[in-house]
């Protein structure tokens, strides 16, 4: 008869078993150390934003002042390297041709400025 024998299996189980059981507690064993508390609270400054208009004839405006197009990468490169870097807000006119739109996008991008968003009305 060839039977198997998991006896001596079983025997071993049990002593890794009572092994893990004696050993577990042992793992989680941690230092009790008082540490300091510190009290203090999230420093939030909100970044400026440029308010940034084009017109249907195309005229450009820096937050309310007109201005050219040949003085954008100047005053955008000046808004870029400060921190934390504005938002650049972009109010164009429904029937404002794309072409200016994307302009001032690709010189604010250029300049390193990287959030830039269009503001729309909700009707």
């Amino acid at each position: 008869m060839a039977d198997m024998n998991v006896v001596p299996l079983v025997d071993v189980m049990l002593v890794l078993l009572v092994i893990f059981i004696v050993t577990a507690p042992l793992l989680t064993h941690a230092v009790k150390i008082d540490l300091p508390k510190a009290s203090s609270s999230a420093n939030i400054t909100k970044p400026e934003h440029i308010e940034f208009g084009i017109r249907e004839d195309g005229s450009l405006f820096w937050s309310g002042e007109q201005v050219a197009l040949g003085q954008l990468p100047q005053r955008f490169a000046a808004e870029a390297a400060k921190q934390p870097q504005p938002e650049v807000h972009i109010r164009a006119d429904r029937h404002a041709h794309y072409e200016k739109i994307a302009q001032v996008m690709a010189l604010a991008a250029k300049a390193g400025l990287v959030r830039i968003g269009f503001i729309s009305n909700p009707d």
